[in-house]
């Protein structure tokens, strides 16, 4: 069987045709070179070279050796780039689902950070609401997703966690909009433009307005919380959502305004439960967590709060 040290030495006196050069490159003597060629022949039961005048002519099957030799050196080439590119991502892929509310201006954010220093990954993004975002990730079909997270959950794994505080969002003209703060008791009279009552926002309206003895007048139902803001815009009613989402409208149409008393907004990264996190996922975490972290309007908190 050949040795590495056989095929090594023999590549080079093909390609640099003496031993001498052979020698020189592999930075051993003209006679070990010599040496390894005579066991590789013999292992292999026939000559590869003529000898002439003290010098090595190939012979037919030593160029139609040669030539599979190559190949072979090709392919580790080829398996050598292919991991340096894995090594910088360029093969990877990246599947993450994210709510409305952060797929505006959060997730491009920290996608086009991300995807500077790695061009090569290949990104899925989808917006859902969060049952069906902590579906995706239990699941498997996405690597990363960022959603409220309901309680007794326990296939998923929360990276890192946020609080927010909910907004009420007016018509720009509208009466309250210049207001400091906004109660259950300044809205009892105004039409509402709710969230979907399986959201976490839409409970916690509920409970606000039943402490405070009050029925609110719902006008609309909605989801998600960018169609709320819409059905706001043409004088549908006001909302009570996010404060991430009425940004992205000018304040010529909209206002926001704090509720109190105050309805927590908590959003969470989240991971499979049990599986390991690839090497793409693991760097863009890092990246969404450091871009969340610079949201004035959104604070870190421990995931098990």
């Amino acid at each position: 069987m050949m040795t590495e040290r056989q095929i090594t030495a023999f590549r080079q006196v093909m390609r640099l045709g003496s031993v001498t050069a052979a020698a020189k490159a592999l930075s051993v003597s003209q006679p070990a070179i010599s040496r390894v060629i005579s066991e590789l022949e013999m292992d292999l039961g026939f000559p590869l070279f003529e000898r002439r005048a003290g010098k090595l002519f190939p012979t037919q099957d030593a160029h139609c050796l040669a030539s599979e030799v190559e190949r072979m050196f090709y392919g580790l080439d080829r398996l050598d780039q292919f991991a340096r590119e894995m090594r910088g991502l360029h093969h990877s892929t990246l599947a993450i689902a994210t709510l409305p509310m952060v797929s505006f201006r959060i997730v491009p954010r920290a996608l086009s950070r991300f995807l500077k220093s790695h061009e090569g990954i290949r990104v899925t993004h989808n917006v859902h609401n969060s049952p069906r975002i902590v579906d995706q990730v239990a699941a498997g079909q996405a690597d990363l997703g960022v959603a409220q997270l309901p309680p007794g959950r326990t296939d998923v794994l929360r990276l890192a966690s946020w609080r927010t505080h909910c907004v009420v969002v007016l018509p720009a003209g509208h009466p309250l909009a210049d207001r400091a703060v906004l109660g259950p008791r300044d809205l009892k009279d105004s039409p509402l433009v709710v969230l979907s009552s399986q959201t976490v926002t839409a409970g916690y309206v509920t409970e606000r307005f039943d402490r405070a003895g009050i029925t609110p007048k719902v006008a609309i139902e909605s989801q998600p919380s960018f169609s709320a803001c819409g059905l706001v815009v043409e004088g549908a009613g006001i909302s009570i959502i996010d404060p991430f989402t009425p940004a992205i409208f000018p304040e010529t149409l909209l206002r926001s305004v704090p509720f109190e008393p105050a309805i927590p907004f908590d959003v969470h990264l989240l991971a499979h439960a049990e599986k390991a996190l690839s090497r793409s996922a693991q760097m863009f975490a890092e990246t969404f967590m450091n871009t969340m972290d610079a949201m004035e309007s959104a604070a870190r908190i421990a995931p098990e709060a």
